[in-house]
């Protein structure tokens, strides 16, 4: 006499344990259909103890494409379709097994359901931060002296960053930095140029009234002075941050700050050139004259803040500041080109050196966008749009 069927419930571990010249049938699930809302991640094993974990986050608004952040990276989520048939088969108590034989044979037939046929997965490959965003919405309502300005447009706090804009935490965090932003009352602000041009005077100006040494600034003191004369406290610790560094702890508390002679010799060369173009000789004296005495300024600390051209038999200087260019290397490259139509190695490396795409180098950046040209052997590479 026949044995009856009965169930298994084994599911999908049945097949943990299947060895590669065994097989097992498959039957259509009861709820089998298309599930738009359950697909397949392919992970590299760097990421799967995060994803296991939780320690990643989809970010993107409604009309992006969404990308995946860990702590550190962003990856580009796209999906990649497959001509294999790939079966999900659920856990558990949606596969069924069947004995069937005689007295003396015995058989066990494993039956698995299928609930679905993927079509293919999502992949991830691992993308620049897209912080261009992040400079846009903070420009769009800058700190200053005007108070009244303040409440103008939108303010972002630290949550609402993470939600508009698709980068990791860390990446952020150095955008951020990048746009030497500050947080204010909880909320991230680019503070008006003009208004540190204020502060950063009047710190100047407070270092010679009072004796204070630009490569050892008593962060008490310049505060102190700084407040007394109407500088929000934290303003002036964001100017001794932006244009300086902590160089160590005094022993009755507080920071010793130096002042970087490049971050503030660019300040003042973007201020002469921000009406526009200048004659060199003009431009080098009203700039000169703007700068500390303690300092020893040099043409080649605007590197990649400042261009020059010849007109006639002028030298003139116009500002192009690599950070006021796009992120994007297609973007940035477009602008590089319609401001010259031909660059120079020396002029064009300052404004690419920071673009930054994994698994791209600038070599093959300069493959992708430029075309190289050199009129002999001892001449420079010259780089045009491609």
């Amino acid at each position: 006499m026949m044995e009856q069927p009965h169930s298994c419930c084994k599911g999908a571990e049945v097949l943990l344990n299947l060895q590669p010249t065994s097989s097992v049938s498959i039957q259509y699930h009861p709820f089998f259909g298309s599930h738009d809302d359950l697909v397949l991640l392919e992970l590299d094993e760097k990421l799967l103890s995060d994803v296991l974990y939780q320690r990643v986050t989809l970010r993107g608004q409604p009309d992006e494409d969404a990308v995946l952040c860990t702590k550190s990276k962003t990856y580009s989520v796209k999906f990649v379709g497959t001509s294999n048939s790939v079966f999900l088969i659920p856990p558990a108590d949606c596969s069924t097994s069947h004995e069937s034989g005689g007295e003396n044979y015995k058989q066990q037939v494993a039956t698995a359901s299928v609930i679905k046929v993927a079509p293919g997965n999502m992949e991830l490959v691992e993308v620049a931060p897209r912080l261009d965003k992040l400079k846009s919405i903070l420009s769009e309502n800058l700190y200053s002296s005007d108070e009244a300005s303040t409440a103008m447009g939108d303010l972002y706090k630290w949550d609402d960053l993470i939600n508009k804009v698709q980068a990791s935490d860390d990446e952020l965090k150095a955008g951020l930095q990048a746009l030497s932003a500050v947080e204010i009352d909880g909320y991230w602000r680019i503070v008006d140029e003009k208004y540190m041009d204020v502060i950063l005077r009047m710190l100047l100006h407070n270092s010679v009234l009072n004796d204070w040494l630009l490569d050892s600034l008593v962060e008490d003191k310049v505060v102190s002075v700084l407040e007394s004369d109407g500088f929000p406290r934290k303003l002036v610790y964001h100017c001794l941050n932006v244009y300086g560094s902590s160089v160590e702890e005094e022993a009755m508390g507080g920071g010793v700050w130096r002042l970087d002679a490049r971050r503030v010799c660019v300040h003042f060369a973007r201020g002469v050139l921000r009406e526009g173009k200048r004659k060199m000789e003009s431009f080098m004296e009203e700039w000169l004259r703007m700068i500390p005495e303690e300092m020893q300024p040099s043409f080649d600390m605007l590197e990649g803040e400042v261009l020059t051209e010849k007109i006639g038999v002028e030298t003139w200087v116009r500002a192009l500041s690599v950070s006021s260019l796009p992120t994007t290397p297609a973007e940035r490259f477009s602008i590089l080109f319609k401001e010259r139509a031909k660059w120079e190695w020396k002029d064009l490396e300052p404004y690419i050196r920071d673009l930054n795409v994994p698994g791209l180098s600038s070599e093959a950046l300069l493959l992708k966008y430029t075309r190289r040209s050199q009129p002999s052997i001892d001449a420079e590479p010259v780089f045009s749009a491609r």
